[in-house]
């Protein structure tokens, strides 16, 4: 981990810049100096490839004398494989001894005890008690589709999955992403698999042009419906997806269209399963997380991780490691950060103030894990990408190391969808405020990266809507077809693709857009469940619609598709801010300038202007994007092929420049300067 400078850290404009954190700067960098002395203390002068080894000493192994097996289990005093060859009892030949003082139990086994696909768990003694349990390392975990029993899997295929492909380099790209779900990615009603979403869904992500594609619900999780969010088996690929080499399958597609592969890492909590998961592994409580009240996540059902502990440090970075090594993924997505860093998980808090960050009620604890996780990935894998997904807005966390920062590449930008929805929820269109509107898409720290989307699964989970759905409500099962001429049809198409480009268009450094609402996809997200009778119906994604020529989907598509091919072609983000050019509260006008375009928006529900003037560097302009284009659902108000010359205004000293230019009502336009 990289130090951080002392004459920097305390003369960096960015810092500075904002007087209202300088006098927080002592706990900012008394807490980055904890999280350095704890890590440099956990790697004592070795890289994290050899600290993060938790997977490769615990769980099952076979080596030249046969198959070793061991487990951590301070509080256990007696534990047992049970596999099918002892009718699932204990049995002496296969007791694992232990603990040692260390509190690990290790025991060896001839090659005839195990063998590829064999299924095991473990019976777990302690005082007073006894369990079964998954192994923690488990790799692969499956759940009997008859007893819903869940067993630990040996995975040791003859020939080890064969790469075809390097990961891609990718690092001047716009990071564009897609985020996805792989066992609702298909239209069927029913569970998707790895190989069917790299066969079938990857080559729709491709066509749209994302460069990055963020996966959803990887590690092993009991509860299908949990999103993949209650983790159980942490080193585990989800068995309901496939097996691992079907992940690496996934992976090994999307680096050979050179795509990149983020992973949600779950490190935040763990599903609160005894018999699936780590919780009272050992007859304890505390053996991963806290004792205490402090050990439970009342509004998630789900425990929470001791960071404090170097077990719990060791367990958590070598789960990096391995999905880094074993899967070749690209980065991670960190869910939940603002539950780790906060007492109260930050739930029905504001965050007004800096004072809501730098309290005593911040566990430094998890802060140091996030700095290592961040030095770890970056450590084993160079071009990885960190993201943060904290609700709090907790400053640094994707500032960079050497100004004291956690270190993370990005952090999203939550305010931006909780900012539509407010909008469309409560504000009519002629009353949108273009400064607000301005200032929400542009805002972030300046030492910070960040990821900007309109909707993520976040906001189409039952009890949400997409802004789709928003926009459309009921009408959308009746009226998008394109012969449909209503207000609200009309309105909801166009305020889509506006929504979308203006969000791209001021996004900082990525944009993310999740599964289906590229084309304004209709359902909200409900998996199968008892309050649905186990239905299928709203856990799948409606393709067929993106290509039914009738409707208007395939039109929102094509422009979706457009907007980010224009962010590929000319490296939007590699400008780090949009200039303001024009905006005009009664008109409903925005215009601002970005990597040579003009990007000039007309919100007004009604007024289009003639001859309208926008300031702009004097020269000659063409059309690039038209979101009111027939091929896009639009009226077609606009002559694809026109040109546009600036002209002189004002006094000629200034010379200053201006466009006049025809802007139908709800449309946007993108010039490029020639």
């Amino acid at each position: 981990m990289k130090k951080c400078s002392k004459d920097l850290f305390w003369s960096d404009p960015s810092w500075t810049n904002d007087p209202y954190l300088s006098p927080f700067k002592p706990i900012i960098r008394s807490r980055f100096e904890k999280a350095l002395a704890a890590a440099e203390k956990l790697k004592n002068k070795n890289p994290w490839a050899k600290i993060a080894n938790y997977h490769e000493i615990f769980g099952l192994h076979r080596d030249k004398k046969g198959w070793v097996f061991r487990e951590w289990a301070p509080n256990a005093t007696a534990m047992f494989i049970l596999t099918p060859a002892n009718n699932w009892e204990k049995h002496s030949a296969w007791e694992v001894k232990g603990p040692d003082p260390k509190g690990i139990f290790e025991a060896r086994f001839p090659n005839s005890f195990f063998c590829h696909e064999q299924l095991y768990r473990l019976k777990v003694v302690w005082d007073g008690g006894e369990g079964d349990r998954i192994p923690t390392a488990a790799t692969r975990v499956i759940q009997d589709s008859t007893t819903y029993i869940f067993n630990a899997q040996v995975w040791a295929p003859d020939q080890p999955y064969r790469w075809q492909s390097e990961n891609p380099k990718l690092s001047t790209a716009p990071l564009l992403i897609y985020e996805a779900h792989a066992g609702m990615a298909l239209e069927e009603g029913r569970v998707g698999t790895w190989r069917e979403f790299a066969d079938y869904i990857l080559p729709k992500v491709i066509d749209a042009g994302y460069n990055t594609l963020q996966m959803m619900a990887i590690q092993e999780h009991p509860y299908y419906g949990s999103f993949g969010y209650h983790v159980s088996s942490f080193f585990a690929p989800s068995s309901r997806f496939g097996t691992p080499d079907d992940f690496r399958y996934l992976v090994d597609r999307a680096h050979q269209a050179g795509i990149r592969v983020l992973m949600d890492i779950v490190h935040s909590h763990s599903v609160k399963n005894e018999v699936e998961g780590l919780s009272r592994f050992d007859g304890s409580l505390y053996q991963f997380f806290h004792d205490n009240d402090r050990g439970e996540h009342t509004l998630w059902d789900s425990r929470c991780f001791d960071y404090g502990k170097q077990e719990v440090l060791i367990f958590l970075l070598s789960n990096l490691r391995y999905f880094l090594e074993q899967f070749r993924v690209d980065g991670f997505r960190f869910d939940g950060i603002t539950s780790m860093l906060f007492a109260d998980h930050g739930l029905g808090r504001a965050f007004t103030g800096y004072q809501d960050y730098f309290g005593d009620d911040v566990d430094e604890d998890a802060l140091s894990y996030l700095y290592a996780a961040s030095d770890l990935v970056h450590e084993i894998h160079p071009g990885a990408v960190t993201i943060a997904e904290d609700v709090s807005g907790y400053p640094g966390l994707a500032a960079p190391a050497t100004l004291c920062g956690t270190g993370f590449d990005f952090r999203f930008s939550m305010g931006v969808p909780d900012y539509w929805i407010k909008l469309l929820k409560e504000v009519r269109d002629e009353a949108w405020h273009m400064g607000g509107l301005w200032y929400e898409l542009t805002r972030h720290r300046d030492e910070e990266r960040t990821i900007s989307y309109v909707e993520c699964h976040d906001q189409a989970l039952v009890g949400d809507q997409t802004v789709m759905m928003r926009l459309m409500g009921g009408e959308i099962y009746t009226s998008m077809e394109k012969s449909n001429t209503s207000i609200t049809t009309r309105r909801a198409v166009a305020l889509h693709k506006m929504i979308r480009l203006v969000t791209l268009a001021c996004a900082h450094k990525g944009y993310l857009n999740f599964m289906g609402n590229e084309f304004g996809h209709p359902e909200w997200i409900d998996f199968p469940s008892p309050a649905n009778g186990y239905s299928y119906h709203h856990a799948r994604r409606l393709w067929s619609l993106k290509y039914d020529k009738n409707l208007y989907f395939p039109d929102l598509f094509a422009f979706d598709k457009q907007m980010i091919a224009l962010a590929k072609q000319t490296q939007l983000f590699a400008w780090d801010y949009p200039a303001l050019l024009h905006i005009h509260e009664d008109d409903k006008i925005l215009a601002f300038e970005r990597s040579k375009l003009i990007f000039v928006f007309n919100f007004h529900p009604e007024h289009s202007f003639s001859d309208y003037l926008i300031h702009a560097p004097a020269g000659k302009y063409e059309m690039r994007l038209d979101t009111d284009e027939s091929r896009f659902g639009g009226l077609g108000r606009l002559n694809p092929d026109q040109v546009h010359f600036t002209s002189p205004i004002g006094d000629l000293i200034e010379n200053r420049h201006a466009l006049s230019i025809y802007l139908p009502s709800r449309c946007a336009l993108v010039l490029a300067r020639v």
